[in-house]
């Protein structure tokens, strides 16, 4: 479910897309004589190229912008729509505190999608930069339905779909460690979820019957340690996270596993037109987790919960060349690899990708860039709408 987990990247795509392909009625009511007219061509235009720009309308509007956003993952039926009213607060410089501060930003979501799936839910990311503190705070109701896919024992894959009811609700909290631009925190997540087949016959033989219906209770301790000039589309900078979570009884959990997970990202400008970026991450789970919460691989190109785990390593690189001030090129090229259990790794499955796609600088004061990108995997194609870093988390 790539498009709900990435919080960061639904925030982006719900305040910029929605100017870009419609302006709601209430906004256009207000803007019915010429001087309004004009006050609104105004507000879409940077005061510096005179090009399309959204920063000064989101400033302008209160950080309101009401929202339409189309969802492209491939595991989710390749076609979606979703809607959402979003609130984002740019920070005022803090006198005595150097580098980027990210906006607070407010977000409600309802989406809907061509296999079925839909959900609704709202979300808050925020900060109190004075007191070095972070914070997130997210629910949801959702149901989705997915495919997963097992190899069995002629040695062929099978696929099986599955319907997922979930009510999530997740909090995060962190705090800077003094003069390091260190983050440690804390997260928490509770799940209930209701899992039903989309099949005929019996559950295969990795589903029990406890994984059905059953509560998901997810304590994690967390460092973050972000030197990008952007949350959204960075140019420079390197964001190193490590993650350690574990359910058990006394987290509200019915099972019983734990998960590690690091991620670097790292932008660097190899000329003052060419961004490189380099993205690795792993993911590892010990014990037994239910099978849809098995790590897997997520690269563009490539649906989620295709390929799946006990661990998943990627390495990605993202070249962006820009054309001009407004106009992008992106190129990508990526790796993954899954380990079962009792696998070597030379048995290991092991996937890539690559694509290409172009990118618009819509709101130059916040760095967001826009585009389309193209991707092939092993055994599909894929495209994705990007607003802001498709790596974003």
């Amino acid at each position: 479910m790539k498009c709900i987990h990435r919080s960061s990247g639904l925030i982006l795509a719900a305040i910029f897309l929605s100017v870009m392909l419609c302006f709601s009625y209430p906004v256009l009511s207000q803007e019915q004589d010429k001087t309004g007219k004009k006050k609104l061509k105004e507000l879409i235009k940077d005061t510096l190229d005179g090009k399309l720009d959204l920063s000064e309308f989101v400033l302008k509007a209160n950080g309101f912008v009401p929202v339409m956003m189309i969802i492209t993952e491939p595991a989710l039926g390749g076609f979606g729509v979703a809607a959402a009213p979003l609130f984002i607060s740019p920070r005022k410089e803090e006198p005595n505190r150097k580098g980027y501060t990210p906006p607070d930003i407010t977000a409600g979501v309802g989406l809907l999608t061509a296999n079925g799936s839909w959900a609704v839910g709202g979300g808050r990311m925020g900060s109190f930069p004075k007191a070095g503190v972070k914070y997130r705070i997210g629910a949801a109701y959702a149901d989705i339905n997915l495919d997963f896919y097992r190899t069995i024992a002629d040695g062929g894959e099978k696929k099986y779909s599955f319907n997922f009811e979930m009510l999530p609700v997740f909090v995060s909290i962190s705090k800077e460690i003094p003069k390091t631009d260190l983050y440690a925190g804390l997260q928490y997540m509770f799940a209930h979820t209701v899992v039903k087949p989309r099949f005929s016959g019996d559950l295969p033989d990795f589903i029990t019957s406890k994984e059905m219906v059953s509560n998901i209770g997810t304590l994690g301790f967390f460092l973050d340690w972000d030197k990008r000039n952007s949350i959204f589309t960075p140019d420079k900078g390197l964001r190193v996270n490590l993650l350690y979570t574990m359910d058990d009884n006394w987290t509200g959990s019915d099972f019983n596993y734990q998960k590690m997970n690091e991620l670097v990202n790292w932008f660097f400008p190899i000329r003052d037109n060419w961004i490189s970026g380099l993205r690795l991450e792993g993911h590892h789970v010990f014990q037994d987790p239910p099978f849809y919460l098995l790590p897997s691989i997520m690269l563009r190109g490539i649906p989620a919960m295709r390929y799946q785990g006990q661990t998943t390593l990627v390495a990605e690189t993202e070249q962006r060349f820009d054309l001009t001030g407004r106009w992008s090129l992106v190129g990508f090229l990526g790796y993954g690899k899954t380990f079962v259990n009792d696998y070597s790794f030379l048995k290991a499955a092991n996937v890539y990708n690559y694509g290409g796609g172009f990118r618009y600088q819509i709101a130059r004061a916040f760095r967001v860039r826009a585009g389309i990108d193209v991707a092939k995997g092993p055994d599909s194609w894929g495209w994705y709408i990007v607003f802001g870093h498709n790596w974003n988390r």
